[in-house]
């Protein structure tokens, strides 16, 4: 599977008033260029465009929130390519409103542009001018906050780079202070990917003089869970040192599906494995699903038609395939496909199709090639059993035989199944001959679950395209 660390969203986030700031400021610039554009073309400002300036708020406090535009401390390159992606997804959603509605007629054209351009320019400058502030008052208020980080492992060294590249810290780390032997992270755990790190200072028993040497006032826990007993003790002694001690337990030896940091009730919580679609993010997949479901099924009911009289006419036997599948959380749903084989007996046990199959029809062997044969699963989607993106569901049978052979193989049941994914547009698709193969469906369906977001769903969708009539379809 693929390192980990390139995924995962950053260690270090805290609650700041300058995020409040900045999206009091974003929230005020909006609100003023639409205020301004108003007058500007209608002379006055109605209902409807009041309607339409509310709407357009409350859909990017959502849409923020889900982009974690005032969360992620990132590069300003990175923020400026997000918050395009935010403010370009509200107003898509705004735009999807207004023709369910039949309203766009209602409003100016020329106002909506001229209100998409200016209003990201708008926020990507004030994203910037803050960040510029916001450096420039760190740099002239205090020295940085010196930094020891106990631990010598792959999660220290992560931990120094993320704390070197968030500038809203304002937090230098000085150095590594190693844990016992016994605790040691191994070589082969060490990082090759995170650039120089800081000289290691000494051993944790010389800590206390470390920091007094070195005018610490932040230490960082990078304690392996192996170690975790020493944070007690290590605590007890820096209390007294007018220290703030932060604990960052080694969580990613385990194999994270789409971990989260939250709390509940001031007790901070440690997710290591969570489906991504909670809250918002439900609500805009299942939109995402639905819109694009019934226009491709306005688009493409001439195909259903033909393949299903095709199908009908070229062997004796049900238009349909209707199979068990596992889905979301491991509910039991049965998938919709057109029939491509003749019908058999196959005694309950399940066989994968092969190249040169004898079961597979002649239009079945057509559909198959074409990827065609999925196409009745828009009606799963429809039904809120599958998305159009996701880990493609595999027999029952097939699911408990690789769930025996393959570790966390079940993690993938972490989202709705998917008529396209990841996995899908790599080429791992169709016969699955050996359990290496299946290996790497299965990583890159983790891999999907874990970064998942609208903008890799329509980039999975627009390559699949391209993967229809791959060398592993038949």
């Amino acid at each position: 599977m693929q390192d980990q660390t390139l995924t995962k969203p950053a260690i270090i986030q805290r609650r700041s008033s300058i995020i409040d700031v900045q999206a009091t400021l974003d929230g005020l610039a909006v609100a003023g260029l639409c205020y301004l554009l108003i007058k500007s073309h209608i002379g006055a400002l109605t209902a409807q465009y009041t309607i339409f300036v509310v709407l357009l708020l409350c859909t990017l406090g959502l849409v923020y929130d889900v982009f974690g535009i005032y969360r992620r401390s990132t590069s300003f390159t990175r923020k400026a390519g997000d918050l395009l992606q935010a403010w370009s997804l509200a107003f898509f959603i705004l735009m999807a409103l207004g023709f369910a509605t039949k309203q766009t007629e209602s409003f100016s054209r020329l106002l909506l542009g001229q209100l998409f351009v200016f209003g990201y320019v708008c926020q990507a400058l004030l994203h910037l001018l803050v960040r510029l502030l916001f450096s420039a008052v760190l740099r002239h208020s205090a020295e940085p906050d010196n930094v020891i980080i106990v631990g010598t492992g792959r999660l220290a060294s992560y931990l120094n780079q993320r704390i070197q590249h968030n500038e809203w810290l304002g937090q230098t780390v000085v150095g590594f202070v190693r844990l016992q032997e016994a605790y040691a992270a191994p070589a082969a755990a060490q990082p090759l990917n995170f650039g120089p790190a800081p000289r290691c200072l000494g051993t944790v028993d010389q800590l206390l003089e470390l920091i007094a040497q070195h005018q610490v006032r932040t230490v960082y826990l990078a304690i392996p869970l192996n170690a975790s007993e020493i944070v007690e003790s290590l605590y007890a002694r820096l209390l007294d040192r007018h220290v703030a001690v932060h604990w960052v337990p080694d969580i990613f030896s385990l194999p994270l599906v789409n971990h989260t940091v939250s709390e509940i009730a001031g007790i901070p919580v440690l997710t290591l494995s969570e489906t991504p679609l909670i809250g918002t993010r439900r609500l805009l997949k299942l939109m995402e699903d639905l819109c694009l479901s019934a226009v491709l099924l306005v688009l493409l009911a001439p195909v259903l038609v033909g393949i299903s009289l095709a199908v009908r006419l070229d062997s004796p036997g049900p238009v349909f395939f209707r199979q068990a599948r596992l889905g979301w959380g491991g509910k039991q749903f049965r998938i919709w496909k057109f029939r491509t084989m003749y019908v058999h007996d196959d005694h309950g046990i399940v066989v994968q199709a092969g190249r040169g199959d004898p079961r597979i029809t002649r239009v079945g062997a057509f559909l198959r090639r074409a990827s065609l044969d999925e196409l009745p699963q828009i009606f799963n989607v429809i039904r809120g059993e599958m998305s159009l993106v996701g880990p493609r569901p595999h027999a029952v049978q097939h699911d408990l035989e690789y769930g025996e052979k393959i570790a966390h193989y079940f993690a993938r049941h972490n989202i709705k199944p998917g008529i396209t994914g990841l996995a899908q547009v790599r080429g791992y698709r169709g016969e699955t001959r050996d359990l290496a193969t299946m290996m790497l469906r299965v990583e890159s369906d983790i891999e999907y679950i874990n970064n998942w977001s609208l903008w890799v769903d329509l980039a999975i969708l627009v390559r699949t395209t391209r993967a229809l009539t791959g060398r592993n379809a038949y």
